[in-house]
C-alpha cells in the first residue's frame, strides 16, 4: 500500500531508506503489515530510490515471499540488528539516514540498532505512517465493508442467542469463537458490560451474572488485516420510561452526528455537536466522539475536542456518543462510517432498544 507516496516522503525529508522491524512473534507491527501484507517476525526495508525488501528468519522466508513484497532474503545467523544492518550494506545501500516508526520501536530495541547503525541518523517516520494509512484505497475500503459485514453477522447472533449466556463472560467467549470458527481475529477484546457495569466505558467482562438493566456490547474483527468496530446496547429486563428515553436520546444524537458529516468538517466540530445535544448529561459523556479505523482499531482522523483533522473522502472512523452514569448504567451507539461524498454507515445491525427477558 501506498509505497510510491512513502519513498515521496523519505526523498523530501533526505532520508536513504525506512526500516520497519517486528521482533514478536504475537503484536504485529501495523506498518510493516500495511506497507508489506507481512504479518511475521524480521524487516521491512524501503529505500528511497530502490524497490523495497524483506529480511526474514529463514522459516519464515516462503512466508515473506508470498507477500505484496516480491523480494526477500534470510537473515544471516547473527544479531537481530546486526544481520539487518550487513544485509543493507551488502545491497550497497547508503546508510547516513534511516527513517524509523518511533511509535512502534521499543527503547530496548532502539539501543540495538543504534550500536550497529552507529553513524547513521535516525528521524521519525510515525507521524507520516498515520497520515497516509488516513485516506484509505479502494482495496481496502473492500476489506473493510467486509470486516464490518462480519462483526455484523457475529453480533446479532450473540444478540439473537443472549438469553442462553449466564455471565459476560460468557457472552464474550462467545462472540471470540465465532470470530475464530470464521476464520477471522478480534480487533480488540470484546466488551460485555451489563447494569452498572455498563457506566465504565472499557469495562473487563466478568464470570459473573449478566445484570438487569443496560447492556454494552463493544466488538470487532479483523478481515485480512483490517478492522470493524461496532457497539450495541440491549436491556435485560423491561426499562422504565426515562431509560428509553435515554437510550432514544441518545440515538437521536448518533444518527444526527452522522448525519452531521461533510467533506471538510472539523471533527472538533462534530465532537461539539454530540456534547452540545446531550445537554445536561453531557458530565456524563467521557470519551472522544470517534476514531479512525484500518489496521489499527485506533487510527486517525480523532474526534475529539482538541482534534485538528478534518473529514476527507475515503476516511473511515466510528461515531460513537455514550452516556455514563456512574454506579448505575451506560449507553454506547457505535457505528463503523466510511466517508465518501457523504456518510455511509458500513455497521448495519439494528440499533432500535432490544430487551431480553
Amino acid at each position: 500500500m501506498k509505497i510510491n507516496e512513502l519513498k515521496s516522503i523519505l526523498q523530501k525529508k533526505g532520508a536513504d531508506a525506512a526500516l520497519f522491524y517486528n521482533s514478536d512473534p504475537i503484536k504485529i507491527n501495523p506498518n510493516m503489515f500495511y506497507f508489506s501484507g507481512y504479518k511475521g517476525l524480521g524487516a521491512l526495508i524501503i529505500p528511497s530510490k530502490k524497490p523495497p525488501f524483506l529480511i526474514t528468519p529463514y522459516m519464515e522466508l516462503q512466508r515473506a515471499k508470498n507477500s505484496m513484497i516480491k523480494r526477500a532474503c534470510s537473515m544471516e545467523k547473527k544479531r537481530f540488528f546486526e544481520s539487518i544492518y550487513g544485509i543493507m550494506k551488502k545491497n550497497k545501500l547508503k546508510i547516513k539516514k534511516i527513517a524509523i516508526d518511533k511509535n512502534n520501536f521499543t527503547l530496548n530495541s532502539y539501543r540495538h540498532f543504534k550500536k550497529q547503525f552507529k553513524k547513521a541518523k535516525a528521524i521519525d517516520l510515525a507521524l507520516d505512517c498515520l497520515k497516509l494509512r488516513t485516506i484509505k484505497t479502494d482495496k481496502e475500503i473492500k476489506f473493510l465493508r467486509k470486516s464490518c459485514s462480519c462483526a455484523d453477522k457475529i453480533i446479532q447472533k450473540a444478540i439473537r442467542n443472549f438469553k442462553d449466556f449466564r455471565t459476560e463472560s460468557e457472552a464474550a467467549a462467545f462472540l471470540e469463537y465465532e470470530t475464530k470458527k470464521l476464520g477471522l481475529e478480534l480487533s480488540f477484546s470484546p466488551i460485555v458490560a451489563s447494569g452498572s457495569n455498563a457506566s465504565m466505558p472499557h469495562h473487563e467482562p466478568l464470570n459473573m451474572k449478566i445484570k438487569n438493566g443496560f447492556c454494552v456490547l463493544d466488538f470487532g474483527v479483523k478481515y485480512n488485516g483490517y478492522c470493524s468496530d461496532i457497539t450495541r446496547t440491549i436491556y435485560v429486563g423491561n426499562p422504565n420510561r426515562e431509560e428509553r428515553e435515554t437510550y432514544n436520546t441518545l440515538l437521536s444524537i448518533q444518527n444526527n452526528s452522522i448525519n452531521q458529516v461533510k467533506n471538510n468538517k472539523k471533527c472538533s466540530e462534530l465532537y461539539d455537536f454530540a456534547v452540545k445535544n446531550l445537554g445536561h448529561k453531557r458530565k456524563y459523556f467521557t470519551h472522544g466522539l470517534g476514531h479512525g479505523v484500518g489496521v489499527e482499531i485506533h487510527e486517525m482522523p480523532n474526534l475529539t475536542l482538541n482534534s485538528k483533522d478534518r473529514i476527507k473522502n475515503n476516511m473511515v472512523f466510528t461515531i460513537e456518543p455514550g452516556v455514563y452514569i456512574p454506579r448505575k448504567f451506560g449507553i454506547r451507539i457505535e457505528d463503523t462510517i466510511l466517508f465518501k461524498n457523504n456518510p455511509i454507515v458500513l455497521t448495519k445491525t439494528s440499533k432500535d432498544l432490544l430487551t431480553i427477558n
